[in-house]
């Protein structure tokens, strides 16, 4: 059933956009923003059942309309990215890094969810640290061993 009702969604999205660029006329509106963010994971990623995306790819109109706008809005996206954009360094590993920063930032993400811990303990009352004074007097070992002696 859901995925009949996801191809007659399909299949209408593709009727009322017939051969126009963008869903209201030659400028796109929210309506292509909220359209394009379904249709292009549905298209470009690597499904485990792919019917739904072969029906999508079947209608040749919402693909153009999904090529049209990755074109358009994101042109790096099959080629070199923007200036502004982060690129991909390889480290010695092999391994690539997306972020100049990426261990300093996991690493203050790790010291600032601990002392988020810490905080919600002590606040609400978990843990707690008690002061006693450090006067001999106070230390109940002495008192203990006076006992014993008298023993």
């Amino acid at each position: 059933q859901l995925y009949r009702d996801a191809r007659e969604c399909l299949t209408l999205l593709s009727q009322r956009l017939g051969s126009q660029k963008f869903f209201f006329g030659d400028s796109p509106a929210s309506l292509d923003a909220l359209v394009f963010s379904r249709l292009a994971p549905l298209l470009k990623a690597k499904l485990p059942n792919g019917k739904l995306q072969q029906h999508l790819k079947s209608l040749q109109n919402l693909c153009n309309y999904c090529t049209s706008i990755l074109s358009l809005y994101f042109p790096w996206d099959g080629g070199d990215p923007p200036a502004g954009a982060p690129r991909t360094v390889a480290a010695e590993g092999g391994e690539a890094e997306e972020e100049p920063h990426k261990r300093r930032n996991q690493l203050l993400s790790v010291v600032v969810g601990l002392a988020a811990m810490l905080a919600y303990a002590f606040l609400s009352g978990i843990v707690s640290i008690q002061r006693g004074s450090a006067g001999p007097a106070a230390r109940q070992p002495v008192a203990v061993e006076e006992e014993e002696e008298e023993e």
